[in-house]
């Protein structure tokens, strides 16, 4: 008998993993805990910024885990699989969707500004942040992954490589032309270049 229940929050994600395919609940919990912002971050950057689609895709994913937690292999890192997982979803997604989604308009936006605010701050966050999301979307699949897999999720060149199943010069070769494509895309919001 445990005279003590291990305290969640102190062990690997890789230890959860352990618990959770002995049926502990509470270890599912914390891993959902600990990735589920990220996640959802992820599927809406790889998903046209579609929230709805991207909290079905997180729903999805946590629900195989639970399902199928011995699919995991405890002797890998659980961040690079749980994100090789992600990426094979969204891959699946990009072949059923025949028409990408439409940007927003956002004029619900400009409708949550108070008065009281830094009205012409708060435009220009909102257009580069529209400006953003719709040029990281009309990147191609794969470099607009290494991007969102790097910038936003902040996993190292390594994670990248073995999520995507390529060499770390890939990946870096991918990047450069991601930042690249991006940098010339946005920059008008950049503050060095328009004096």
């Amino acid at each position: 008998m445990q005279l003590f229940k291990p305290k969640y929050n102190s062990l690997t994600d890789e230890e959860l993993m352990k618990a959770l395919s002995k049926g502990d609940q509470r270890a599912f919990d914390e891993l959902y805990k600990r990735f589920y912002a990220q996640l959802l971050g992820y599927f809406k950057n790889m998903l046209w910024g579609d929230r709805e689609k991207a909290e079905d895709m997180v729903h999805d994913i946590f629900a195989k885990i639970i399902k199928n937690p011995d699919y995991f292999d405890t002797n890998r890192s659980f961040r690079t699989w749980l994100f090789s997982v992600a990426s094979n979803m969204c891959k699946n997604e990009y072949k059923k969707q025949a028409v990408r989604k439409n940007t927003s308009t956002g004029v619900e936006d400009y409708r949550s500004i108070s008065s009281s605010t830094n009205v012409l701050a708060k435009v220009q966050d909102i257009q580069f942040q529209q400006a953003f999301e719709e040029n990281l979307s009309k990147m191609d699949e794969k470099h607009r992954e290494v991007f969102a897999l790097r910038h936003l999720e902040g996993l190292s060149m390594k994670e990248i490589a073995e999520i995507m199943e390529i060499n770390e010069g890939t990946v870096k070769s991918r990047l450069f032309y991601a930042t690249k494509f991006l940098a010339e895309k946005l920059k008008v919001y950049n503050p060095v270049l328009n004096y």
